[in-house]
């Protein structure tokens, strides 16, 4: 085979798994088309999380039961509660790894989440810096931009050393 034909052999297959890299943590970034409502309506509360964190089915019972989401009373009106969660729905995690809806459909309590951060101590959460699993800005530094690459982990406010040595081991 000569050169040319092996370079661009090449370059083809690295562009069909370019896509398969990305789409390997699809689920953990913040798609590009955010509404602005879900931003404005949504994270005004807490972390805009991305919506490849749950599937379908659990962001359909979140959006519909808003008047009791997670012991607070977020209602939105109909046609706004409809645009989110149909966005949310399009764009909603699927495969293995969210083959079972979590516990109370809380992203806290998926199998996905507890693997990932298995290796803090309980403690961590009850922090001051950090108050719940859910403060995914303790320490993730991208979260508020719906980046959650471990590369941009950072211990919060009071983490021991005994902790810290356990998380980044």
């Amino acid at each position: 085979m000569n050169r040319l034909l092996q370079g661009t052999l090449l370059a083809a297959s690295l562009g069909t798994l370019a896509p398969c890299a990305a789409l390997a943590d699809a689920g953990r970034t913040m798609p590009r088309n955010v509404p602005p409502i879900y931003l404005q309506e949504c994270a005004s509360c807490h972390v805009a999380y991305p919506p490849g964190m749950l599937p379908a089915d659990s962001w359909q019972r979140i959006v519909n039961r808003l008047d009791r989401h997670f012991g607070t009373d977020a209602s939105l009106d109909a046609p706004t509660a409809q645009r989110i969660g149909a966005w949310l729905q399009a764009h909603a995690g699927s495969g293995r790894r969210l083959a079972e809806p979590p516990p109370e459909d809380r992203i806290t309590r998926a199998a996905w989440f507890e693997r990932k951060h298995r290796k803090l101590d309980a403690g961590v959460w009850r922090l001051p810096s950090v108050g719940s699993a859910a403060r995914c800005g303790a320490c993730h530094a991208g979260a508020e931009r719906g980046v959650f690459d471990d590369d941009g982990v950072q211990a919060p406010a009071g983490v021991t050393l005994r902790q810290r040595r356990a998380w980044f081991e």
